[in-house]
């Protein structure tokens, strides 16, 4: 299990998916486990493209800039994120970023697990500031189906060259 042991992976050799007009995902959990305390998922993301749905989570999720611009949408409110920008989300804030300025953003996002099982979970709100960037479910649900319906399903991709800045 993920928790029983170190190790190092180069994010290239990582589980990649290309989620259409939701740009790309590396996911760092190892192919048999997860990671039981934090969730940790890199995204690339074209500019325009939603990483999820307006949604609020009952454990909190952080963002990191690492290259890029992206819009946060939090609260209904919306703020310019750029290289090297942490966005702290806590429980119960509704929120979710799109790429934004002229090229790829690449963005750490890292989140609690604690409170990920069950219905409580979180939800998705809906909101006119997100429909505004195709990035909230079209009605207020819980039931992530519903919010993504949309979208087309990702797929399991291989890193690609230029995906990443050097």
């Amino acid at each position: 299990m993920a928790e029983d042991t170190w190790f190092v992976r180069s994010v290239r050799e990582l589980r990649w998916f290309d989620r259409g007009p939701r740009g790309w995902v590396c996911n760092f959990d190892p192919k048999d486990a997860k990671f039981p305390q934090v969730g940790i998922n890199l995204f690339v993301l074209e500019p325009g493209q939603p990483m999820a749905m307006y949604h609020w989570e009952a454990d909190q999720e952080d963002y990191l800039v690492l290259s890029g611009e992206a819009l946060l949408v939090v609260e209904d409110e919306e703020v310019t994120l750029r290289r090297w920008d942490l966005a702290h989300t806590p429980a119960g804030v509704p929120h979710v970023l799109v790429g934004a300025g002229s090229g790829p953003a690449a963005i750490l996002a890292i989140g609690a697990r604690q409170h990920q099982g069950g219905a409580d979970w979180g939800g998705y709100p809906y909101s006119d500031v997100a429909m505004k960037h195709d990035a909230s479910a079209e009605r207020e649900t819980n039931d992530a189906h519903e919010a993504y319906a949309r979208f087309p399903a990702r797929r399991a991709a291989e890193y690609r060259d230029g995906l990443l800045p050097d």
